[in-house]
């Protein structure tokens, strides 16, 4: 019977012929292996078997991108084909099985002899396979409502120093960025529960001047706690959170994983905020590992809220291609025609300030549906976190002017500062005038 196909997308490099390799792939991520075995019947083939469904010639190396032990017995050196090859997998193989799914898209495939690169570019899901998982439970539209701003980015920072500080200086760094303005606080990713700010006394400080904020302005505040831990921690963590008021935590992706995330999405509400750190080891190498767009669709099915996708012009290696490439994919539904609630927040972060804003909008296709962390941007301003998070308000005011943050900086000494002290290493990009939103 005919079933309803998941299908994957691959740049690969090899000197053997491409549809040969393409079979092979095919076979190894379904039904087959390397000889037909006994069982292997027609009927189960036509069930179960996955399809390649186009093969695009790309360019010819004459050297490989990575090297290959079965390519060397064979005397295979050269030319080198490269080529994109889409591969059609039954969605009855999977099941509804998140781990299953990322073994069939990958699983073996990165280590197959034939190749000489091979990179996992996309993954496109039926609707049908999406309703199995969970949604986000705020995404963008609610964690604009959580917060009260629906005509601009969200503003927000990093704890810094990134570890060191006790529960108690923790909780008063937050008060000061409450008070500064900042819509969203976060862990770094490398501050889980330290021997000297462990995590439960870390979060009862750092709740009680939230708490006291909420009370004493009416106005509400993301706080994303750092719980990555193994799956029962994590979800112990959460418990803790919101017992305290909490309504947001974070973890680190790659290393807790894609089961331990369907785990905690299940036992909470909170607001996920997914931090990819590790990512550069899966993507770096342009034909090896995961394109963004493969590894959003897997972590995505989680049912997280928000999605790190770097910063333009920050610090970390991404071309501004890239990371606009990365941020559109979160504001896009998982399916074709999925539903609005179907959205990630993109978080762009690594070395963001005022300057980097007028680009992320444009990148988005002027879209203002993103969180903007400055960590730096905002605690190391000259004239204080206050005249940080006010800077990056400025640097959103001169667009919605039309202006270039250094015309409209001319007469607000905080974005003044931050192009003094920031744009030294990072000149910030001009807006055309009329270019900002309605």
């Amino acid at each position: 019977m005919p079933t309803e196909q998941i299908i994957a997308e691959y740049l690969v490099e090899t000197p053997l012929p491409i549809e040969k390799v393409a079979a092979v792939m095919a076979g190894e991520q379904s039904c087959g292996t390397f000889t037909r075995v006994a069982g292997e019947t027609d009927e189960l083939r036509s069930r179960a078997a996955a399809t390649v469904m186009e093969i695009e010639l790309l360019d010819i190396v004459t050297d490989p991108s990575l090297e290959s032990q079965y390519l060397q017995r064979k005397g295979l050196n050269g030319p080198f084909q490269r080529a994109r090859v889409t591969i059609g997998f039954p969605q009855a193989n999977v099941g509804t099985n998140l781990t299953a799914l990322a073994a069939t898209v990958g699983g073996n495939l990165f280590d197959i002899g034939e190749v000489s690169g091979l990179r996992l570019e996309a993954v496109y899901l039926p609707a049908s396979f999406r309703s199995h998982f969970a949604m986000p439970v705020k995404g963008v539209a609610g964690t604009r409502e959580v917060l009260g701003v629906y005509d601009r980015p969200l503003f927000g920072t990093i704890i810094k120093p990134n570890l060191g500080m006790s529960p108690e200086q923790t909780g008063d760094l937050v008060a000061t960025l409450c008070d500064a303005g900042a819509d969203f606080i976060k862990d770094d990713e490398v501050c889980a529960s330290p021997d000297h700010a462990p995590l439960a006394a870390r979060v009862k400080a750092v709740m009680a001047r939230v708490r006291d904020f909420r009370e004493k302005t009416g106005r509400n505040i993301l706080i994303a706690f750092n719980i990555s831990d193994e799956t029962d921690a994590m979800r112990r963590h959460a418990e803790l959170v919101q017992a305290e008021g909490g309504n947001c935590v974070m973890a680190s992706l790659n290393w807790c994983g894609l089961a331990a995330l369907q785990s905690l999405r299940a036992s909470t509400d909170l607001i996920i905020h997914g931090h990819r750190n590790g990512f550069g080891s899966m993507s770096r190498h342009p034909l090896l590992g995961f394109g963004y767009h493969a590894y959003q669709t897997l972590y995505r099915l989680c049912g997280l809220d928000h999605l790190h996708v770097h910063g333009i012009g920050g610090k970390f290696c991404n071309p501004a291609d890239e990371v606009a490439a990365s941020g559109l994919q979160c504001l896009k539904p998982l399916t074709t025609n999925g539903p609005e609630t179907d959205k990630v927040m993109p978080v762009f972060s690594s070395g963001q300030w005022a300057g980097n804003i007028a680009t992320t909008y444009e990148a988005l296709h002027q879209s203002s549906d993103f969180l903007f962390l400055a960590g730096g941007g905002i605690l190391a301003h000259p004239d204080g976190p206050a005249a940080g998070v006010a800077s990056l308000r400025q640097g959103w005011e001169a667009l919605c002017a039309g202006m270039s943050v250094e015309e409209y900086g001319a007469t607000r000494p905080e974005l003044a500062k931050a192009l003094s002290f920031f744009g030294e290493k990072n000149s910030p990009s001009p807006v055309a005038p009329g270019a900002g939103p309605a």
